[in-house]
């Protein structure tokens, strides 16, 4: 018996709260802003510790100035590092867009293909980011396990993981296909304005009667305030 088949998920109302989710977030969709996969490709990989309005400030810049990913590896390094400076571990960011677009200009004809082993291969591009853009770029099903993603699914027992890749494998055996790249962002919604890192806002969810997590919250008692 393999390692899936011996997991033991939560049980919990996964098509009552995919339902929910959907009728909370109906026009979820990524917040980064892109007109190409090439766009996105660039702008996921700079979304790593870093907001997606910084992100949609630094792109449109860098965008004028490298069109393509010819015109980004022709452009030098320290020039990317320069445009995506607000944007957290930007020099290392810009070495990898430079070398991924360099891969993309000689190998791929200088387009961004719609294959998850062929991104992945990228510098600096990692499942998740390769999950954004087949599911988005490509209408590819695909679950991207961001940190909001990964805090979500595992509070509300749809997954029970220690890693985002166990996440990711645990979501999709109990997600329908079909509803991968929606789920991921349904929530992502929900950890952004209801199920937040710290003080999650149980009394305002509509998930509250499914989530273990919500339900223990709430029966736990009032913490005294200090002297």
């Amino acid at each position: 018996m393999d390692k899936t088949a011996k997991e033991r998920l939560p049980r919990v109302p996964v098509k009552k709260i995919l339902a929910e989710l959907a009728a909370a977030y109906p026009e979820a969709r990524t917040a980064l802003d892109f007109a190409n996969p090439f766009q996105l490709l660039v702008a996921t990989m700079l979304s790593a510790q870093c907001t997606d309005k910084t992100v949609n400030s630094v792109t449109p810049g860098l965008f004028a100035r490298a069109a393509t990913p010819a015109e980004m590896a022709g452009t030098p390094v320290e020039e990317i590092g320069a445009l995506i400076q607000r944007c957290g571990l930007w020099r290392s960011k810009a070495q990898h867009i430079h070398d991924a677009c360099a891969i993309l200009a000689s190998d791929y004809g200088n387009e961004v293909p719609a294959d998850h082993a062929a991104l992945v291969s990228l510098p600096g591009v990692g499942r998740k980011t390769a999950n954004v853009v087949v599911s988005n770029a490509f209408s590819i099903p695909a679950i991207a396990v961001d940190t909001h993603v990964f805090r979500v699914a595992n509070r509300l027992g749809l997954a029970a993981a220690r890693t985002p890749e166990e996440t990711e494998r645990q979501l999709m055996r109990r997600i329908p296909r079909r509803d991968w790249a929606q789920a991921h962002h349904w929530l992502i919604w929900h950890g952004r304005q209801v199920c937040v890192a710290r003080n999650p806002r149980c009394g305002a969810c509509t998930l509250l009667a499914y989530c273990p997590t919500g339900k223990a919250l709430s029966r736990a008692p009032a913490r005294k305030g200090g002297d």
